[in-house]
This record gives structure tokens, sequence and C-alpha cells, in this order.
């Protein structure tokens, strides 16, 4: 039995795109180790393969990723292995060195074009650090995948190195209803579920909230800017309309998803990074046969068009994106969800994923 040794900079708790790869390898007789961290509010998990997460001095910055980085590559030296999986470029550098020095295969998942996350658009020096760790060793990766397509091919046109598409699409699931923990009275459910980050639209959606009556928004996750939001509620006295649930397990959220009557991703063109997002929450939304209010961007704007479960947004000034709710709110989208939740699925793309795995690369 092979042993995967998986890595991500996370406390995995949240991470559902992880959880069903190492679901998927073990029902492929794969042997299963994930690496992550633990964080000051992270939660106790019981899954069917290893886990270990490093308690670590820094959480944030620099030091963080030097540490985190530092503590991966010696635990990954003295620790047996047949493939390891890096996930995004902040956990690639110890796993390459490692590949080279014990001759391992190394496989990449890119959840993202790293350096072009919005965090990174104003710090230029550090950006030019991520960047050319990536020009240094994605052209020499032979077993890669990511999320979309606009992704595949932007790597495959600037390194010439080729990656598979395995999208962050849910498992088949049955819908089970839940209950949201305040009162609904009747109101339009408007979801957001996902980080809590700069560029995700949540501000917008914030301010819209002045335009809409017998509407209540839900925000499930937490970020960097969890604080400011909350802060932002309280000035405008929203209280009564923006309510956060914070981080919840995936378990417990896919009983809150189906209670909404639109599920939002409202990216902004913040970079390439967002630009080609396809972030796993439309999928979840279309899961949980909740119609979808998304940015026109290419990878979200295409789910839309291909299986016509919501709309796209026309026009981000709040008043014109109110109006616009309300009418995605009068339409019916039962038969095309139900359609789409049967082919936008994770089993649809286990054998490709496999297929990485057994290669002798």
């Amino acid at each position: 039995m092979k042993r995967v040794i998986v890595s991500v900079t996370n406390d995995i708790s949240t991470d559902q795109r992880v959880a069903k790869v190492c679901k998927t390898l073990i029902q492929n007789n794969f042997e299963i180790l994930v690496i992550g961290r633990v964080l000051p509010n992270s939660i106790s998990l019981k899954r069917n393969y290893k886990i270990k997460r490093f308690r670590l001095l820094f959480n944030s910055g620099l030091f963080f990723y030097a540490e985190y980085n530092l503590r991966l590559f010696f635990y990954l030296l003295f620790t047996r292995k047949d493939i390891l999986l890096a996930n995004d470029l902040d956990t690639l550098l110890p796993n390459y060195l490692i590949s080279l020095l014990q001759n391992t295969k190394i496989i990449f998942d890119s959840h993202e074009l790293f350096p072009e996350i919005p965090e990174l658009v104003n710090r230029v020096i550090v950006k030019k650090v991520w960047l050319s760790l990536e020009r240094w060793i994605v052209p020499k990766l032979k077993n890669n995948y990511t999320v979309c397509n606009s992704i595949a091919e932007f790597y495959k046109n600037k390194y010439q190195t080729n990656f598979e598409t395995i999208k962050n699409l849910p498992t088949k699931k049955e819908i089970e209803k839940g209950v949201f923990p305040f009162d609904t009275d009747g109101k339009k459910i408007i979801l957001y579920q996902g980080a809590l980050n700069i560029g995700r639209g949540i501000e917008l959606m914030i301010e819209t909230m002045y335009f809409l009556e017998n509407h209540l928004l839900v925000l499930i996750g937490s970020g960097d800017i969890s604080a400011s939001l909350k802060d932002k509620v309280f000035e405008k006295n929203l209280n009564d309309k923006v309510f956060f649930l914070g981080k919840i397990n995936p378990a417990a959220l896919h009983k809150l998803t189906p209670l909404a009557d639109l599920g939002l991703s409202l990216e902004e063109d913040l970079g390439l990074n967002y630009r080609f997002a396809l972030p796993n929450k439309i999928f979840d939304y279309i899961q949980g046969e909740v119609p979808i209010l998304v940015s026109n961007l290419p990878e979200m704007s295409q789910v839309i068009k291909a299986y016509n479960v919501g709309e796209i947004v026309k026009n981000k000034a709040p008043e014109k994106l109110a109006s616009q709710i309300k009418e995605v709110l009068e339409k019916e989208y039962t038969k095309e969800l139900k359609l789409a939740k049967t082919a936008l699925i994770w089993e649809q793309q286990e054998e490709k994923l496999i297929a990485i795995f057994n290669n002798s690369k």
C-alpha cells in the first residue's frame, strides 16, 4: 500500500478539497497522512486517516512561512512516504526538496494562482519571492492538477507544464435541512459561505442590504476582515439584517446551505487569481438546490451559462444589485438545479485524479 503525505498550511478542519482527495485515495487503497497546523480556534478532528498538526510559534507573515516550511522539511525527511502531495505554493518548497533528496514522487495541487492573491497585490517584494519560487519549481514538475481550466491554461502557457483540471466539486449528497440559530420569520435568505477576506464582494452585499426589505444576509465563515465587517454592520445599523455564523464544519454547513433562497459568489477582479476563481461554494449551492448570483468572471459565469442555475451580476451599484436580487428570487430554477447537481459532483472526477497518483513518473 503506497503512503501519501499531504501538506497544507491550514488547520485541515474546513479544507473540503483536501478531505475529498484523501477520501478518494483511501477508497483506492492508499495510506494517508495529512500535515497541517493548529490554530487558536482549531477543533479536534476524527478522520479515517492519520493527521499531524504543527503547533507553531508564529501564525502569520514571514516568520510563519519560514517556521512551517522548516518544520515540514524535517518532518518529511524522517517520515516514511511513497508520494508527496503539496497543496498550493506555500507548501511546495520543502516537498520539492525532499523529492529531490530522496527520489520521491511529488504531486502538486494548485488551489489558486498563489502569487496573484489579493493580499499580495501591493506587496511587491513578497510577491516577487513567491513568483521566483514558482518559476524555479513548477516547470520541473510532472504530476500537477488545479481547480479550473483557466489556471491550467495559464500554467501551460507560462511554464509549458501540463496541469489536469480537477474542479473543487462536492460529493453527491441528499438534501438535509437544519435550522438557523435565529428567527428567519418568512424572510428571504441570501447566503455567503466561505472565507471572509478582501475581494469577495461582502462589503458590497452589506451595502446592498439597505435596499432589501424582508431579506436577511447570512455570512458563514471567517477570515482577515471578519472584525471590520462586523464593525461595518454595527455602524450601518444592520444588525437585524446581517448575521455572522462564523466557521462551521462541513457536515453542519451541508444542512444550512439548502435553507437559503440565493447563494452569492461576488468575487472582484483583483488580479488573475480572482479573475480565474471557481469557488467550491458555487457547487455547494447547486448541491443544496440554491440558485446563484455570481460576478461576471470567466469561470463562474461559464457555470451559469452552461447550466442556467442563476444569474451573472449586471451592475454592482448597491441599489441596482438589490433590484437584480429581487428579480432572481422571483424566478424558478428547480429543474436546472436538479440536473446540474447530478453532473457537478466529485465522483465524476475521481478516475482522473487516481490516474495522476498511479502515474509512475
